[in-house]
């Protein structure tokens, strides 16, 4: 239906503005994808990171505490009338 000059330049024209933005929206959409495969990473290491500095607080607060009733033990086997509350 385009029918002088001045009208197939504006349709010309907006065909390619039309794929000017296409290109842009692709270029977009790109750019977040990255964005999240980039955020996500990040995320597992930090899990991942932090899981390991648990596990080694965690391993050191276990050991401490089998040390104290390892040694405790030594001492001989507690009665309940021994405690803190007992009559004397």
């Amino acid at each position: 239906m385009v029918s002088g000059p001045n009208e197939r330049r504006v349709a010309s024209l907006e065909v390619g503005e039309r794929a000017e933005e296409e290109a842009w929206k692709e270029s977009v959409r790109r750019y977040d994808e990255k964005r999240r495969v980039q955020a996500r990473y990040e995320w597992h290491l930090y899990h991942t990171s932090q899981a390991e500095r648990h596990r080694r607080t965690l391993e050191t607060l276990i050991a401490h505490h089998e040390t104290r009733a390892a040694g405790l033990a030594k001492l001989g086997k507690p009665r309940l009338d021994d405690g803190p509350d007992a009559a004397a």
